[in-house]
């Protein structure tokens, strides 16, 4: 050792000695950061500054990495609350949230245990919106639930440092007693939407029951009308014609009608007598002079 300090001198031990303090210093003065982690640097106990991804330089044996802080999202575990809604409805809330660390000093020094804070800042939370919320409500606007929930919580932890990606309602759990008063009222419901369906159906029934009935009606009545009709008409040409002709004309329909009628006692099946009113000649013969009188 002493032949080896005698060779080089006291220069070139001095040399030596530099050359290793300046590695030292390059090895504790230059850091390379990882694109996923920020560095937090402290001189003397506090805090000197966040060194970001890629190379950065620190005054060596001055400043120290206190704190190597991964800034890639994680994920909470899965957390079940109980929570009662507005209508005193107990349910079993299932939660997951996703965050990330954006500002690492103030994670450090603000908050000893970020996963548990988080959690329990978004237990009290979801437990204040589900009890302003009617079991209907929690089920038919999850997602606006979610919203409300993500927004509350990013309020919350924005003093740590803290961004909240995501925040998702994985389930929604009724206890059993709760459960079977649901289904007794699906039940309910399904029964008197059929009953609905049902009366519907008579009601619909009776009233094509009714317009079949009006509708017949309504031709009996345009029947009845026509012959009225015909009847009036046929009447107004025997008025007519006694308006023009006189008696005689009515002596004449008269006298046709009772030969009409003679004719059909007369050609009637099962009929082997023909009855012939005394002045059934003479109905014949008016009949008769009255055509002749016409004729000429």
């Amino acid at each position: 050792m002493q032949e080896l300090i005698d060779v080089l001198g006291g220069g070139g031990i001095a040399t030596i000695l530099f050359a290793v303090f300046i590695i030292i210093c390059v090895y504790k003065g230059v850091r390379i950061v990882p694109q996923s982690e920020k560095h937090v640097v402290e001189r003397f106990g506090r805090l000197r500054t966040v060194l970001g991804p890629g190379i950065n330089f620190i005054v060596p044996f001055l400043d120290r990495v206190a704190h190597q802080i991964s800034i890639l999202e994680r994920q909470l575990p899965n957390a079940s609350q109980d929570a009662i809604t507005a209508d005193n409805v107990l349910v079993q809330v299932e939660t997951s949230v996703f965050y990330r660390i954006t500002e690492p000093e103030k994670t450090v020094y603000r908050i000893r245990d970020v996963d548990a804070a988080i959690a329990t800042t978004v237990a009290g939370i979801v437990r204040a919106e589900i009890g302003k919320m009617e079991l209907d409500e929690v089920q038919a606007n999850r997602a606006m639930l979610i919203q409300t929930i993500k927004a509350s919580v990013e309020d919350a932890v924005d003093a740590w440092g803290i961004e909240v990606t995501r925040a998702e309602i994985l389930d929604v759990n009724l206890d059993q007693a709760t459960r079977d008063a649901m289904l007794q009222q699906l039940n309910a419901e399904r029964e008197r939407r059929a009953q609905v369906t049902r009366a519907e159906g008579e009601r619909r029934a009776v009233e094509l029951q009714a317009d079949a009935e009006l509708y017949a009606a309504e031709q009996a009545a345009k029947a009845r009308r026509v012959e009225a009709d015909a009847e009036a008409y046929a009447t107004g040409v025997v008025a007519r014609a006694i308006q023009d002709n006189g008696l005689e004309a009515a002596q004449y329909q008269v006298a046709l009608k009772q030969v009409e009628a003679l004719n059909t006692l007369g050609t009637s099946q099962g009929s082997s007598t023909v009855v012939l009113p005394a002045n059934a000649v003479d109905a014949f013969g008016d009949a008769f002079k009255m055509l002749k009188g016409r004729s000429s």
